[in-house]
């Protein structure tokens, strides 16, 4: 998971028939916390969610870090309860609500410098103090090896933005380099992309999707803090090392080499062309742009060792009665960080907020959809592991659906629920991307709530959770993560404790069950994400995308299979 939704200014600051209550959690913590006065509609949605929170994100559950001892207690426990509810498996052949995947890790132990050659070569880039870079072929060793340096803009084909950055180019083994984010985004032009909100061609995944789709065999994109929503230590700080889902091709589909360089390295690039960055970023915002040879060549190897893994989804579902292939989703996360030996203080990687809290929600909801007569069309219910590691659950039931996705109604995605208590307003991720935001807003108006658009659009945080790849699939999904406007506390006081998370917790030790946690706006969260799946099943509705947005034309591909 990615760090919660805050505002740019806490941003600035800083610079993803159950069991009864447990038997340690008193009766006066559960009236405290959990007993709501009337007003608060659906603040008492499932009184087993809190339980649930707290086992998940125990220590026994060792961080929950996929392969190994703690995932298989998670994914046991989903499974138990899925079984015990009634749910139906997505296995049912073995009677089992796994759906196994294949991982392999991909560990770097020498990358060297980036060096160049040619009439306008510049001087070499060290290894993570000006350039990084990795490769996602697996393979003991990739050697890119005197590769012609391309400017490529944005590195961005988008059809319905009539934009194509590689109009009439052949990169087939050369090394592309581009702009991070989306001309949107670089010009604030709302009439431009999608203005200061990113849109997927602003992401760097895609951009190295998009590099190896044209055959180059290097890509490299420039870092720059505003646009890329992080500075340089989150590309060059963390471990190097990868995870991907095991292919037969071993990705060796994949560019060479994948990696950023820094913006001074990059003006030191562009200055051998007699060009400033901003020219370059102003070339690449023009009309008439031309991909542009840098004259030098680019030479770098990675050497890796590579392990495999398997890992687990854990899905189920409450079949419709009368469209039982029309389904609406439901989907959470279940994996954390798992433990570090090395500390000694606290090992495990508790991962309380991320993303126990939803895991905890998709049991809330399921357990309460099981407790009703079945709706017309299918409830599906995906615990999706890895998605620490790259989104790679949710990748592969994308590709290895339980019910054809062109039959999928919507989905409803939740990463991080809200902690800090009830919320006047629910802050939507990719506010404005599909009709599902309009789908859940009566049931918000029960309430007395508002929607309210993500305050950092640019960051792309739409981009970077699990149901991403649904979207990618055409499918509309709902993210929300919780609201900004506490019921008596304002604002400003819930971006003090989202931003003390992100500095104190995000990705950490610390992020751990607390039994002071108020979870009355979860509840009343949980209770219309239940409410708006359960109107979507007992309807003939089928929510769109917005009329431009780069997931529409996907979803129209399949549209006769949804007539």
């Amino acid at each position: 998971m990615k760090p919660l939704i805050i505002s740019a200014v806490a941003l600035a600051v800083l610079t993803a028939c159950g069991p009864q209550q447990s038997q340690d959690t008193s009766a006066a913590e559960q009236t405290k916390v959990d007993k709501q006065p009337a007003d608060l509609k659906g603040s008492a949605f499932n009184p087993n969610f809190r339980d649930y929170l707290k086992t998940i994100s125990s220590d026994e559950f060792e961080g929950r870090e996929p392969a190994s001892a703690g995932e298989e207690k998670v994914v046991s426990f989903i499974e138990n309860h899925f079984r015990e509810w009634g749910l139906k498996p997505i296995d049912k052949e073995n009677n089992s609500y796994r759906q196994p995947f294949p991982l392999v890790k991909i560990m770097p132990y020498k990358v060297s410098d980036m060096t160049f050659s040619g009439d306008n070569a510049p001087e070499a880039m060290k290894y993570r103090t000006e350039m990084m870079a990795w490769t996602m072929q697996v393979t003991d060793e990739v050697d890119l090896s005197d590769s012609d340096m391309v400017f490529v803009g944005y590195g961005i084909v988008a059809p319905e933005y009539d934009w194509n950055d590689y109009e009439g180019l052949d990169v087939e083994g050369k090394t592309v380099v581009m702009f991070v984010n989306d001309p949107g985004y670089a010009t604030q032009d709302p009439e431009l992309f999608n203005g200061n909100a990113m849109t997927y061609y602003g992401r760097w995944t895609y951009k190295y999707e998009e590099a190896a789709r044209q055959g180059a065999a290097g890509a490299l994109i420039i870092h720059e803090t505003g646009p890329a929503g992080y500075g340089w230590g989150v590309v060059a700080g963390g471990s190097p090392v990868r995870f991907d889902l095991k292919r037969e091709n071993n990705n060796m589909d994949r560019a060479k080499i994948e990696g950023w360089i820094t913006k001074d390295s990059a003006e030191k690039l562009f200055a051998k062309q007699g060009m400033t960055l901003e020219d370059a970023r102003q070339k690449a915002l023009s009309d008439d742009f031309e991909a542009m040879p840098l004259n030098a060549q680019a030479s770098v190897s990675v050497k890796n060792k590579f392990e495999f893994l398997d890992t687990n989804n854990v899905v189920g579902y409450i079949e419709g009665t009368k469209y039982p292939e029309e389904h609406v989703i439901y989907m959470a996360h279940h994996d954390h960080l798992g433990t570090d030996p090395v500390r000694e203080d606290d090992p495990i990687y508790n991962g309380a907020q991320d993303n126990a809290s939803g895991t905890a929600g998709l049991l809330a909801i399921a357990e309460k959809f099981a407790q009703q007569p079945a709706p017309e069309r299918s409830i599906v219910f995906a615990a999706v592991g890895a998605e620490e590691s790259g989104l790679l659950g949710s990748a592969w039931y994308a590709d290895h659906p339980l019910f054809p996705l062109a039959k999928a109604v919507g989905g409803i995605n939740m990463d991080v629920m809200n902690v800090y208590g009830p919320m006047k307003d629910l802050v939507v991720i990719g506010y404005g991307n599909s009709e599902m935001d309009e789908y859940v807003q009566p049931f918000l108006e029960e309430q007395g709530r508002y929607l309210t658009p993500n305050p950092t659009p640019e960051a792309g945080f739409f981009y970077r959770s699990d149901h991403f790849n649904l979207a990618k699939k055409g499918v509309p999904m709902l993210y929300a993560e919780g609201g900004n406007d506490h019921i008596t506390k304002g604002k400003e006081w819930t971006e003090e404790q989202r931003a003390k998370y992100v500095a104190e917790a995000y990705h950490k030790p610390a992020d751990e069950y607390n039994p002071d946690w108020d979870l009355r706006g979860t509840q009343q969260d949980l209770s219309a994400f239940y409410q708006l799946g359960r109107s979507l099943a007992n309807s003939r509705d089928w929510p769109q995308w917005a009329e431009g947005n780069e997931f529409e034309a996907i979803r129209k591909e399949t549209e006769e299979q949804r007539k």
